[in-house]
Order: structure tokens, then sequence, then C-alpha cells
């Protein structure tokens, strides 16, 4: 947070606007829009609440399948089960880490095989990575199947040159207290077509229809971003583009320290877009750098250096288990083998020298241990 983001919130606290409404909220919602090159905005009050708004305006309901992105947080799953659809899960491309677009075209043909047509796909931007929309915007043309983009990591992100949140039928972006920039909570959900963000907008405020009473013709929810969040998330949007730099500059600089260590490697930087290296991840062959994962989690945990594992899998949690899923070696793997390093924006190089000299210093055994 800087000076930017405090003048706002106290400026928007002094005009009294403290509710889901004001002017900062049209303000950001406009600002936005912008941003990420796309027309339509609504501000919300997660990226949770802004993908289940998604799939509500899609129609999806019990009895629906929806293809979703192993390898994601459980933020990206849980909605599907709002609404009282079923996941199916997708693999991840082993040079991405994102959704396996092969995967994808064996899973939407499966589906319709089976005479169930999938009501949405939900493809993950990874790590601030995008997903390689061309193969997955072909799959999806082909089926006739909508496309949701979870950028709540990738915001800043790009694909082709085209921004992270503009790449999906509808997209969301998460503003939560650990993404790229942040509001301490809140979300956009964004889309090119006026009917949907206006549903959504219904949605979002209690389904409550224009009148002198209180009217609800259908159930709605109370998910709204408040004038307050919106004031913080304006500061913190003209400094995205330093934000992404920061980053880049911590996953440069990781990449320089230990890409030459043997057993150590990094996520796999695609060739169509530029990431916002949101979190820098390694994985760690245990044969060749002589210790695990874990070992080097557990040992700068002790050197009071936070460091988590890859995210597990949706199909191997113990909530999503029972639900199909297409491939799942290359995401099992990943979640074995990888680590997230630590990587805010704020990070200065002896920071990022400790965290270095604190893996490195990990007991190690023989490279030919089993």
């Amino acid at each position: 947070m800087g000076a930017v983001e405090r003048q706002n919130l106290l400026r928007a606290f002094d005009s009294n606007w403290i509710a889901p409404v004001g002017p900062d909220v049209d303000a950001l919602e406009k600002e936005f829009a912008r941003a990420v090159q796309v027309p339509f905005a609504l501000a919300v009050s997660s990226g949770t609440a802004g993908l289940h708004l998604a799939l509500q305006v899609l129609g999806v309901g019990p009895g629906d399948e929806v293809l979703v992105s192993t390898l994601t947080f459980a933020a990206t799953a849980n909605p599907v089960r709002y609404v009282g659809a079923t996941p199916v899960f997708i693999d991840s491309a082993p040079d991405t880490w994102t959704m396996d677009p092969s995967l994808l075209w064996r899973a939407l043909d499966a589906c319709v095989r089976r005479g169930r047509r999938p009501k949405a796909v939900i493809v993950v931007d990874i790590y601030g990575q995008c997903a390689d929309y061309d193969e997955v915007r072909r799959a999806c043309d082909r089926y006739d199947v909508p496309l949701v983009e979870d950028a709540a990591e990738a915001l800043g992100a790009t694909y082709r040159g085209r921004p992270a949140g503009s790449l999906g039928d509808l997209s969301v972006v998460s503003f939560n207290g650990n993404k790229i920039i942040t509001a301490g909570g809140g979300g956009m959900l964004v889309s090119g077509r006026r009917s949907w963000i206006e549903h959504a907008r219904l949605l979002a405020t209690q389904a409550r229809d224009p009148a002198p009473h209180y009217e609800h013709s259908q159930v709605g929810y109370n998910y709204r971003m408040s004038n307050l969040l919106c004031a913080v998330a304006r500061g913190q949007l003209t400094q995205l583009p330093l934000r992404v730099r920061q980053r880049r500059a911590n996953n440069a600089f990781y990449r320089r320290a230990l890409g030459s260590v043997a057993g150590i490697g990094f996520m796999p930087q695609a060739p169509y877009g530029l990431s916002n290296a949101w979190l820098t991840c390694i994985t760690v062959n245990p044969l060749e750098f002589g210790a695990t994962r874990e070992d080097i989690r557990q040992h700068l945990e002790a050197l009071n250096i936070e460091t988590r594992p890859v995210w597990k899998p949706m199909h191997l949690q113990p909530a999503f288990r029972d639900y199909r899923v297409h491939g799942g070696r290359v995401a099992d793997e990943l979640f074995t083998y990888g680590l997230c390093l630590p990587s805010g924006s704020s990070l200065t190089d002896q920071d990022l020298n400790r965290v270095c000299d604190g893996l490195l210093s990990v007991s190690r055994r023989s490279p030919v241990w089993s």
C-alpha cells in the first residue's frame, strides 16, 4: 500500500460513501474495463463471487457438467458445486502448467458422445501465466460451450498481446490480499456482453427488482464490493505495471541464482505471452538435488522463510475426488515436486539472496539416494 491508496481511502471515507455503492465503485468498474480492454465490468465482493455469478448468468445448474482446470485453488471449483453442477477436471500441459488443450478436446468430445454437452469450461491462468487461449477457444467454439477465464492470479499478464481478464466470454479477477494488486478483498467480473454483466449486477444486489418497495422475483446474493475497497483498488490499479515489473524481477533473480543448480527447475514460460510472475515456482528433483521439496520447505520454515507446495490438484482433494478427471499425472507430479517461493512485490535483493542461500543450505544426501 502506498500514499495514493491511503489518500483514496480517506477521501472515500470522508465522502460518507461506505456501502457497496458510490462514485468509486462506478469509477473502478470503468477504469478496470479500460485496463483489460473489455467493455463491461462489475465490482464484486470476491473472485469466488464473480465465478459464481458467471455460472449463474450462463444458466448452469443441477445436472450440468462444467470442465475445470484441476491445478488450481479450490475457489475455482467450489462455485460449480454452489450451483449444483458437476465438475469434470482437466489436467495441465507440462510446458505451461495450464489446462492441456488436447485433453480439453478429448473431454468435450467424450461429454458430447455421452449426450451431456458441458454448460461451461473454466480455465485458470495459473500462477500468473495465461492458458493457451487460441487452442482452448477453438475447442470451446467447436462444441459451442461458453468459456470462463479464471484470471484471479494473472492480472497484468498478456496472451498474444491481449490482457489477462479479456480472454473468456466471462472473466474473473481477484483483489484478495495475496494478489498482485489488492484491496484486501473484492474482485471483478468482466464480459463483452452487456446483458450478462447487467444480469450479474442484479443477482449481486440481492436481485432487487425496480420498485419503490423491496421486490424480489428471484433469489439473489450480497456480492457487491464496497466503495471503500474500490477506492483502494483504484489506487492499486495505477501501480499494476510497476507490480508486474517487480514480480518479474523476482522471477529473473531466482532463475539467475538457482537456474544452474542440479535438480532445480522452474515453471516454464509460455512463448505466447507475458506472465505477471505472481508467484515464482520451482520443481525439485530429489534424486538430482539430494533433498525433497518437503525437506526444503521445512528447512526454510525453520529459517522463518515461508514457502508453500504448488496447488494440490482438485481431483486429489477430499471434497472433489469422486469426480471425473481427464489425465492427472502432470498436476500430481507438480504437487509432489513443486514449491512456491517468496514472491512479494516489496522483496529486496537482500531478501531474495536470503531465500536462495537458505534453499542451498538444506542438508542434502548423495545424488544417488533413492
